[in-house]
């Protein structure tokens, strides 16, 4: 059974993740909790930067 690509989360892109955005609200979440984005090399800093703006990002990590 093959598992699914993993795609970027970038709206309209379909390239191939190779990186994680780890990220939570913290208004609404504990600190533990973590979500994540996927994203292309393309799109890492365009969606880091959109979490970072609003505080809630928390790590970066390879796929």
């Amino acid at each position: 059974m093959s598992e699914d690509p993993l795609i970027c989360s970038a709206r309209d892109c379909r390239s191939a993740a190779v990186w994680v955005l780890g990220w939570n609200n913290p208004k609404i979440h504990q600190p533990d909790r973590r979500k994540q984005w996927l994203a292309c090399d393309q799109h890492r800093e365009q969606l880091a930067e959109f979490l970072r703006a609003r505080g809630f990002l928390r790590d970066i990590t390879a796929v």
